[in-house]
């Protein structure tokens, strides 16, 4: 059986190599690539791709919150994600994002052709001991914070959902809201929160897991 692959890097060089690495094999078979996560999160689903690999850091925002994105169209679809940083925020954003894999660059090319089979035949390479532990270091070394507290009810809810990685379309369905209204409450809770992208509101609620979770009274 073909393995399809879509790449995902806003290093051309690294693109190049990755498919010229996974072309030298005769189950693996690249079926696109892009340099921009915006232009993925249009054509993935539409190839559907068995495995896309996604850059961690891209110059039009993150391959997590992409791999995120994605997957919440089409979850069949498994995520590599490649960085060059080994960091626990990246690792446990990868986790919540759905990803099946979470790799640095620096691994060898044997390395990456291994882990596409292992996701593609349906693998979690971060079902692991170490990365259930550091979720559940993350959420027990968690106390009250007090911008909690400046979110409303709703926000509360869009907060959640995020995490749960829905679309702001699926949100809105969920809570009966239009798509435009929810993309407000999501920057809305941004900003209140501090932060700049859904990956990190996600690893927010996982950090503040019980008191995140507690539905507020209405």
């Amino acid at each position: 059986m073909t393995v399809s692959v879509y790449l995902l890097d806003d290093h051309e060089i690294v693109r190049r190599g990755l498919r010229e690495l996974i072309e030298t094999t005769e189950d693996l078979v690249v079926v696109g690539e892009s340099g921009l996560a915006k232009e993925a999160v249009r054509r993935v689903p539409a190839l559907r791709p068995d495995v896309a690999i996604f850059d961690a850091r891209l110059t039009d925002g993150s391959g997590i919150d992409a791999c995120r994105e994605i997957r919440s169209i089409d979850p069949s679809i498994k995520g590599l994600i490649l960085t060059s940083f080994d960091d626990e925020q990246a690792l446990a954003s990868a986790i919540l994002a759905g990803a099946s894999g979470f790799l640095l660059k620096d691994i060898r090319g044997n390395g990456i052709i291994d882990a596409v089979r292992r996701v593609a035949a349906g693998e979690n390479l971060l079902d692991t001991r170490d990365a259930r532990r550091l979720l559940q270091r993350w959420t027990a070394d968690a106390g009250a914070d007090p911008l909690m507290r400046a979110l409303s009810p709703q926000e509360r809810r869009v907060l959640e959902l995020i995490a749960d990685g829905l679309t702001n379309r699926q949100i809105g369905r969920r809570l009966s809201l239009a798509e435009k209204t929810v993309k407000n409450y999501v920057t809305s809770v941004l900003a209140k929160l501090g932060l700049e992208s859904r990956t990190q509101a996600a690893v927010y609620v996982t950090t503040h897991g019980a008191q995140t979770r507690r539905r507020p009274p209405i």
